[in-house]
């Protein structure tokens, strides 16, 4: 999880390997009865998908911008 999240800054893919990680933790922290660890986890994991989910947004809109100017100056 660490690592996801010291890498964040290469790309979406690893925010959403963070995302997975806080809840893979968030699952621990239920099975060995840690609610509060649990809730915190999960609530981290639903802040990282919400990240992944936009910068995603952010790269489409980028790539077809792109495409349009180059249609554009074609």
């Amino acid at each position: 999880m660490v690592t996801a999240y010291a890498l964040e800054a290469r790309g979406p893919k690893w925010i959403a390997v963070f995302a997975l990680a806080c809840a893979a933790t968030a699952v621990y922290g239920v099975a060995s009865g840690a609610w509060i660890f649990a809730a915190l986890e999960a609530t981290w994991s639903v802040v990282a998908f919400s990240r992944f989910v936009s910068h995603r947004r952010m790269e489409t809109l980028d790539a077809s911008r792109t495409a349009r100017s180059h249609l554009s100056t074609s």
